[in-house]
């Protein structure tokens, strides 16, 4: 570590500048901010510097000279090496902490690339190695930081009193730790303070006996960069977690540590736990007080039963947050270069699903969504995919309608399988298909990568002449590679 960490007090204090341009500009707003008594030391003074200023600071009209009175930190920025070196130099014989800019050898101090929400400041240095490389780091954070956060922290800082006159002392540390990661922050965050109070009366009208929270959150379709900002802080702040087999392993490694995980999730025709049960158990952990994630693949409320599972939540009276995940079309669809709406190829779009309630038929009007110049996509279709042919064929959608298989999309291990509505139950057996996968049918899909990139009716061509050398072949997209099977 090349420099220590610390945060300077300078309420009140004098901080000399060494320069009157743009980059002394820079360093005054920032120690301003940190109400600091500013004075510019420059010979040729900027009138721009004045005019920003005016009489929040002083002005002297030539180089810093003797250290008197002493101030609480110079910051040399002229920009010119040789000036900022000397008045670094006369301010280290003064005693006086120096900040010479893009001179890490003269320096007693950095400033740091700062992150700011209200009272929250975070300071990312790199000891003046690369800078560039703590600017990116600062983006980064700025990103993950809900943008009320300072807010929040005025909020808890305002009912610190009350909570030490109602709250037994044992109980103040897990009363913060649910109130500060529950439904009274998330209300903070949203811009609803009267939502915000009355939760924390609740709360602390609780404290002996804390109330839980649910969160019903949409893992996306896969790739853990594709979460959202907002699930990602619920898996932070989650004590337990129940997620299913669509999530995956790299958004589970987002998963706070020491929070408890347990599988409750179904496969086709391997139902670890039922979808009753499931509900029971969101209820019972958040009776126990806990913080409860229900994590789900793609989006909680697309073919997810989230519905259901707030509904469960509700009638027990309990409190619950839905946080939507990008869908599996959404994401199979960008994943595998298909737009499922296209200027002059479709104009909507349509989500349906091959499997019913309880295993049955799902319902669906297939005549009428063969008449509808659009796109479909198919969710839980790989097992139907017969079915999904043969109906759409039925129902008057011609046999050459190009359709996309999207197995595990935006994953590295993704499967694209470029077919026809005609050819889509033996594409699918070929390629060794068996999902998680969408089927995206219509006029788009023939812009899948791979060998969707072709004109079909070519594509059909040169596998017929690749079946005379490897029986059964047809081309497959895996990842971003091309491959025969058989």
């Amino acid at each position: 570590m090349r420099f220590f960490p610390a945060f300077f007090d300078l309420q009140g204090r004098d901080v000399w500048i060494s320069g009157g341009g743009a980059l002394a500009a820079r360093k005054a707003r920032l120690v301003l901010k940190a109400g600091a008594r500013v004075t510019f030391w420059s010979a040729g003074e900027d009138a721009e510097v004045r005019a920003e200023f005016g009489e929040a600071c002083a002005y002297r009209a030539r180089p810093i000279g003797v250290l008197r009175p002493r101030p609480a930190l110079l910051i040399a920025a002229t920009g010119d090496e040789g000036q900022d070196g000397r008045a670094a130099a006369i301010a280290r014989a003064a005693g006086v902490p120096v900040n010479a800019v893009d001179q890490p050898q003269s320096c007693d101090f950095v400033v740091p690339s700062i992150v700011e929400r209200g009272d929250v400041t975070i300071g990312i240095s790199t000891g003046g190695a690369a800078p560039v490389i703590g600017r990116r780091l600062r983006e980064r954070i700025e990103a993950l930081l809900p943008a009320r956060l300072g807010e929040l922290v005025a909020f808890a800082g305002s009912k610190r009193s009350r909570v030490a006159e109602e709250v037994a002392p044992e109980a103040r540390r897990g009363f913060w730790e649910r109130v500060l990661a529950g439904p009274v922050a998330e209300a903070v965050l949203d811009g609803d303070l009267g939502r915000a109070e009355a939760g924390f009366d609740r709360a602390v009208a609780k404290a002996g006996r804390p109330e839980g929270h649910v969160a019903i959150v949409g893992a996306g379709p896969g790739d853990p960069e594709l979460l959202t900002l907002k699930a990602l802080r619920f898996l932070q702040e989650a004590d337990v977690v129940l997620y299913d087999n669509l999530v995956g392993e790299g958004v589970l490694d987002l998963i706070r540590r020491d929070a408890e995980r347990r599988y409750v999730g179904k496969r086709r025709a391997d139902h670890s736990l039922p979808q009753e049960d499931i509900g029971a158990l969101m209820v019972g952990l958040a009776r126990e007080g806990k913080r409860v994630v229900r994590l789900k693949g793609g989006d909680p409320y697309v073919f997810g039963r989230g519905g259901e599972e707030l509904d469960a939540l509700r009638a027990a009276g309990l409190s619950a947050t839905v946080v939507p995940g990008i869908t599996a079309a959404a994401g199979c669809g960008a994943s595998a270069s298909v737009p499922l709406t296209h200027r002059g190829l479709s104009q909507a779009v349509t989500f349906v699903t091959a499997q019913g309630g309880n295993g049955g038929a799902p319902g669906i009007d297939w005549s009428a969504l063969a008449q509808l110049k659009h796109t479909i996509v198919v969710y839980m279709g790989v097992a139907k995919a017969g079915e999904v042919s043969r109906n759409l064929g039925a129902g008057g959608l011609s046999g050459d309608t190009p359709v996309a298989v999207v197995e595990k999309g935006t994953l590295p291990d993704q499967k694209i399988v470029p077919t026809t509505l005609r050819a889509l139950p033996d594409d699918v057996a070929l390629a060794g298909i068996t999902g998680p996968a969408v089927l995206i049918i219509g006029e788009v899909a023939a812009r899948a990568d791979g060998p969707g990139l072709l004109d079909l009716a070519m594509r059909d061509a040169a596998a017929e002449r690749a079946e005379t050398a490897v029986p059964g072949g047809r081309p497959v997209a895996e990842g971003v590679r091309l491959k025969e099977f058989t």
